[in-house]
């Protein structure tokens, strides 16, 4: 599975309530926004908001919405989702 974007993982408690500080900061709206399993996602700047309760977080490789998915923690702690993005449409709100 190839990278090709990278986003700044960031999970926050409730997704309505953080967006509105994302869009000030980058001064962008949601380039793309969905729910998985348990997760809701959207994707601004080059931040990729994640509410969810831990135990919903992804592994992977998975078939998910925008593609596939592969969540791990490399060697020193950090948590990285990487993603193969696909010709499946999401919906922008």
């Amino acid at each position: 599975m190839a990278a090709r974007t990278t986003y700044a993982r960031i999970y926050v408690d409730d997704l309505d309530t953080a967006l509105p500080t994302f869009e000030a900061l980058t001064g962008e709206r949601p380039g793309l926004r969905f729910s998985y399993r348990d997760l809701e996602l959207a994707g601004i700047g080059g931040c990729l908001l994640v509410a969810g309760t831990p135990e919903a977080l992804l592994d992977g490789p998975n078939d998910v919405p925008t593609g596939r998915n592969l969540t791990i923690r490399h060697p020193g702690g950090a948590v990285v989702e990487y993603v193969e993005f696909g010709s499946a449409k999401v919906h922008v709100r």
